[in-house]
């Protein structure tokens, strides 16, 4: 067989961890990037750079604090058991937090880039045809967003697949529960096994092709250069 069943297991982990936080971060993301799209506010500043931070602070330092606080001194973890619902490192949701936070600027700034281009024109018609503010959101901002919603949802689940060190330090290596594809090829290194190492690790590589294809190929309204 091509991929044997810890392989299957671990990409369908990783599909599944990939699916939950686009989904967690469309929802949590989305009001976040209208407010940072449309604010006013000297903490636009601080907001945005919190926002940013995963994309410059190594995996392993975000994994830690994160780490720190799921554990059972934390105050998430402190939260988490107080509501009946255990420690969570070393479970999947806890992999599901962790992603939520290392993916969060793939899916606020492509959506607050999007917002900003369309400008101020089109929510003030909308306003003077009696529309509130969450009427003109839902009904002119996110169908004229749409691109930016498809390109935040693609490149938030593709750097969710391609997670290493937070998944690592937050979930370990179990099988079935938290060790994903990434994690997979790293133990078939480690053992040497190099053929099922580049037979996964081919997968992701065409993975990885086929969503910056679909990105760059391609312009919003399907126009290519």
């Amino acid at each position: 067989m091509w991929l044997n069943g810890s392989d299957l297991q671990a990409i369908w982990l990783t599909i599944r961890l990939a699916s939950i936080v686009t989904l967690i971060l469309l929802l949590i993301g989305t009001p976040i990037a209208w407010w940072l799209a449309r604010t006013r506010s000297r903490c636009q500043g601080v907001i945005g750079a919190v926002v940013a931070l995963p994309l410059v602070l190594p995996p392993s330092v975000l994994g830690f604090y994160l780490l720190l606080a799921m554990g059972p001194q934390g105050p998430v973890g402190q939260l988490t058991r107080t509501l009946g619902l255990g420690a969570l490192p070393f479970t999947f949701w806890g992999l599901v937090l962790a992603s939520v936070f290392y993916s969060l600027p793939f899916m606020v700034q492509p959506l607050q880039n999007a917002f900003e281009a369309i400008g101020d024109r089109p929510l003030e018609v909308a306003a003077t045809l009696g529309a509130s503010p969450l009427d003109a959101f839902f009904s002119v901002a996110v169908p004229l967003a749409r691109p930016g919603f498809l390109t935040a949802s693609i490149l938030t689940f593709a750097h969710t697949v391609g997670e290493f060190g937070v998944v690592l330090m937050i979930g370990g290596n179990i099988p079935g529960i938290t060790r994903v594809a990434s994690v997979q090829i790293y133990d078939h290194v480690e053992a040497m096994e190099y053929t099922s190492a580049h037979r996964l690790s081919a997968i992701m590589l065409i993975f990885s092709f086929l969503v910056l294809l679909a990105l760059y190929a391609k312009r919003p309204g399907g126009r290519r250069d």
